[in-house]
């Protein structure tokens, strides 16, 4: 679907999402529970470099946990939000101003507005989706490895 004019949701967002490798997870929880710790594992073991981004957590597995996306050093690709849509806005300006190239709202974080700006802006986005799953669909739905 086509959402604002933009390129939201369709399959080669979602492609060219896959292919970047640095994803802060902002709302992720060290609690092996939640949906965020699960996923976030997932693309861990999937080659994806995690960046955690909780103010309420000192680290994830390891891996030293920021307050903000502002207050991460690294170039962050992607901000996969795992956040109530409330404070998806204030993410999504955090975003824009760390130069972030895609923005992905995981199922049920829905925030329209947000993004809405975050695609005027130049970002990628998906919004209502989870990026485990679509990268499990994506990789079964792979043909046979290139041969270079």
């Amino acid at each position: 679907r086509i959402l604002f004019g933009g390129k939201m949701n369709e399959p080669e967002t979602i492609q060219k999402i896959l292919g970047m490798k640095a994803i802060a997870v902002v709302g992720l929880s060290d609690n092996p529970e939640r949906p965020s710790f699960r996923v976030a594992k997932y693309l861990m073991e999937s080659g994806y470099e995690i960046i955690p981004v909780n103010p309420a957590i000192n680290e994830w597995l390891g891996k030293k946990s920021y307050p903000d996306l502002e207050a991460v050093l690294q170039k962050i690709e992607v901000v996969d939000v795992f956040r109530k849509p409330d404070a998806v806005p204030e993410i999504v300006s955090q975003a824009i101003r760390i130069g972030a190239k895609a923005l992905w709202l995981q199922e049920g974080v829905i925030s329209e507005e947000a993004a809405k700006k975050a695609e005027e802006t130049g970002l990628l986005v998906i919004m209502d989706k989870c990026i485990m799953k679509e990268h499990m669909k994506n990789w079964q739905n792979r043909s046979a490895p290139e041969l270079h």
